[in-house]
């Protein structure tokens, strides 16, 4: 189970890092999956990195139906899109965002870049069943994303798991998206989008911790509901529940 919860304003971390313009333009780059700042069109569908590269798409893509090739969505913030990481693309940008002291409270991936890369690493050298993903609001990258199987993760030991059940983790890192009520928003957003492309996911999953009622909050903000308190190994969790009965029309 990953150790990561969204915190902070709205639920989201507040990092305090370099505007996200300093990103490289990268889509004629080494990785495939690439946005350009100001433009709301990634790069390959599939997100894969060139061969010279970290692939950015798990080996079993399938256990969460392909993430890669969900596409962007409509917002009232803008055009959305889940994207998958590329390793050598997107580590500058995640570990500094990891290295907030707000953001590495809760996601304890503060430190040296390789910190950060490991946690990374070891989910696109996986089964398919954790993705990585920057999420990127009308072009920009803006925070960080994992998609997981709740019901393969240790997480299922500790609640009445259901087969395909989806598990979400999200940092906003971009300075200018703080304080605008982005949290609730895109964990809609990503939850709708979730139980649209998963049609066997009947329920999305969360657990931050319980002393980080803003995180709880933007949760019920999406439409989870609070189901019970967990003692997870390294702190005790909200579980919080997004049924398919909940979801709104894309």
């Amino acid at each position: 189970m990953p150790p990561a919860d969204p915190i902070a304003e709205a639920g989201t971390a507040v990092p305090v890092v370099a505007d996200v313009t300093d990103v490289a333009d990268v889509t004629d780059g080494a990785c495939g999956a690439g946005f350009r700042s100001g433009s709301s069109s990634p790069g390959r569908a599939s997100g894969e990195c060139s061969a010279s590269g970290t692939s950015s798409v798990p080996r079993h893509e399938d256990l969460l139906d392909r993430v890669a090739e969900w596409g962007p969505v409509g917002t009232p913030a803008g055009g959305f899109h889940l994207v998958p990481v590329c390793l050598e693309r997107d580590l500058p940008l995640i570990g500094r965002w990891m290295n907030d002291p707000a953001a590495a409270a809760f996601w304890e991936l503060a430190g040296p870049q390789e910190v950060t890369r490991d946690h990374l690493r070891a989910q696109l050298a996986g089964d398919g069943r954790s993705v990585p993903c920057l999420g990127v609001l009308d072009g920009a990258p803006m925070s960080y994303w994992e998609i997981y199987r709740a019901d393969l993760d240790p997480l299922a030991r500790h609640y009445p798991a259901r087969p395909h059940d989806t598990g979400i983790h999200l940092l906003v890192g971009g300075v200018a998206h703080r304080g605008r009520g982005l949290g609730g928003l895109l964990l809609r957003a990503v939850a709708d989008l979730v139980l649209a492309q998963r049609p066997t996911c009947t329920r999305v999953i969360a657990e931050p911790d319980v002393r980080n009622t803003p995180s709880v909050a933007a949760f019920l903000t999406a439409g989870f509901r609070f189901s019970a308190e967990v003692d997870l190994p390294a702190k005790r969790a909200a579980l919080m529940v997004r049924d398919r009965s909940h979801r709104l029309p894309l």
